[in-house]
């Protein structure tokens, strides 16, 4: 269920201001899917709802996705990876299953959130914000540091969006991906914890910081050498110089 449902207004302020957003939401429950598509029709959203992962799969492009789990049809990890796979769609898992594997499954296959029910509608516009935010910022951001960057065994190409460590490609999602590019970006430099959820998630980041713990700990894991990142405790991350 959605909590605080009534919170949200009659019709935005700042609707005028705002793109017309396509935003498809992946529902089979009639009592949760019915007042988010009047919500996200009140905030000036173009909602388009669907009941099942094959719809979800077959549907026309939109600009942001809200996908349930708890499908009938398709295991909810599959539409994400497959929804990934295909686009670089802004992602929200929204699911009762809170558990932190879970949250962590759902982040490694490609999302770029994760919220679980029941959820307050002004939390929700507020992610979603975040989310394509950050997601046309880098669309329309030039390149801050050269193209290619080698790091001992490791490289990171902008440009391609592709990562390698002795030659073999690394497979990441988008947001491992963007940690590895902002750490690489200056091998050895120390990156707090507030200034990567700010490069790689968004200024106004909504979710909990273990998120990014989550992801650190995946990149980790693919790179293969656990040690190529660095943590100093309390204060962030930074790549260990290997020039």
């Amino acid at each position: 269920m959605v909590k605080t449902w009534q919170d949200a207004p009659d019709a935005p302020a700042a609707r005028g201001n705002l793109m017309v957003m396509r935003v498809l939401v992946v529902e089979d429950d009639d009592a949760i899917a019915e007042p988010l598509l009047k919500g996200l029709a009140r905030e000036g959203y173009t909602p388009v709802r669907v009941a099942t992962g094959a719809a979800a799969l077959s549907a026309e492009p939109t600009d942001v996705v809200l996908l349930d789990l708890g499908l009938p049809d398709l295991d909810g990890y599959e539409v994400c990876r497959l929804l990934r796979s295909r686009s670089e769609v802004p992602i929200i898992v929204i699911t009762a299953r809170g558990e932190e594997a879970d949250r962590v499954a759902g982040l490694e296959l490609g999302a770029d959130d994760y919220l679980v029910k029941p959820f307050g509608f002004r939390e929700l516009v507020a992610r979603m914000r975040a989310v394509t935010r950050r997601t046309e910022a880098g669309r329309g951001a030039g390149p801050v540091a050269p193209d290619l960057t080698v790091n001992g065994p490791l490289e990171v190409d902008r440009r391609t969006r592709r990562a390698r460590v002795g030659g073999a490609e690394l497979t990441l999602t988008r947001k491992e991906f963007d940690l590895l590019a902002l750490l690489a970006s200056d091998p050895g430099a120390l990156r707090t914890r507030e200034e990567i959820l700010e490069q790689v998630w968004d200024p106004h980041w909504y979710g909990p910081t273990k998120t990014l713990d989550v992801h650190m700990a995946s990149l980790r894991r693919k790179l293969g050498d656990p040690a190529m990142v660095e943590t100093v405790r309390g204060v962030g991350f930074r790549l260990r110089d290997d020039r």
